[in-house]
């Protein structure tokens, strides 16, 4: 199993989880050209992709959804919240998106997908975890804290992608509005990379190998800070990047480097 973001911030999501012949994207925030470009560096076309994942509603996650149904006609998922959100925003026709029930394990392919509740400001948002060929990813973004529920879920997988959004002291003395920050900072918001570097720490000692730092703001925070903030609350914990476990970053606007889960 393997994953490549495409885009991971504030002006686009959009990742690519593959195994055998299974490729499933996880949101769809980036132009279907963006998309498309990208799927042909890897030497895939987009009539491969098997389905489409949706973590919310926001548009960050979903403005390339209409060119793709159009184009492509792609199975979609997302749970019921966020597909009753997108329908009667106009996105989609309702009836466009298959719904599942958060926390239900569905097939897709030769991935086994289940779906968690995440704490962000939307209707009904999730995570997921994919699993296939004996290992097992999950990916988390885009929630103001780790609730027991995110914990639970994510806790034993071989490779994460996780929320790193902002480091507090550049969001608190930035030029967003005082409501914009409350609600960042918020429990509903995103996750800093104090928070994420502690959750990090609690994976790894769990068993996981491999973080990706994703959805990182462009405003208030950078890649070395995100990195280097991370890797000091592991070093806390004891843990080295390197030897101990690989810490990744995902580039905002254009492709990561494939990970080999």
């Amino acid at each position: 199993m393997n994953i490549c973001t495409f885009a991971s911030g504030s002006r686009g999501n959009c990742a690519l989880v593959w195994h055998k012949n299974t490729y499933i994207l996880i949101d769809a925030g980036i132009s279907m050209r963006r998309i498309v470009n990208n799927l042909k560096k890897l030497g895939l076309e987009a009539g491969q992709i098997t389905s489409i994942l949706i973590t919310h509603e926001h548009t960050d996650h979903i403005s390339g959804l209409p060119m793709l149904m159009k184009h492509f006609k792609i199975p979609m998922f997302a749970s019921g919240g966020t597909a009753r959100s997108i329908a009667r925003r106009g996105v989609l026709p309702d009836g466009y998106i298959s719904v599942f029930e958060t926390g239900r394990t569905f097939g897709v392919g030769d991935m086994e997908i289940c779906s968690f509740e995440t704490p962000h400001d939307t209707a009904e948002s999730v995570g997921f975890t994919l699993s296939a060929g004996g290992r097992k990813l999950a990916f988390t973004t885009d929630l103001g804290h780790v609730s027991p529920k995110v914990e639970q879920a994510v806790m034993g997988c071989d490779t994460v992608v996780l929320e790193s959004n902002h480091d507090i002291e550049m969001l608190k003395a930035g030029s967003y509005p005082y409501m914009t920050k409350v609600r960042i900072l918020g429990k509903r918001g995103h996750l800093s990379n104090d928070a994420g570097g502690e959750f990090a720490s609690r994976l790894v000692e769990g068993g996981t190998k491999k973080i990706m730092l994703a959805h990182l703001s462009r405003d208030n925070n950078t890649s070395e800070l995100a990195f280097s903030t991370v890797s000091g609350k592991l070093l806390e914990a004891g843990i080295k990047t390197g030897s101990d476990m690989e810490l990744h970053i995902a580039p905002a606007n254009e492709m990561s480097p494939l990970l080999d889960i």
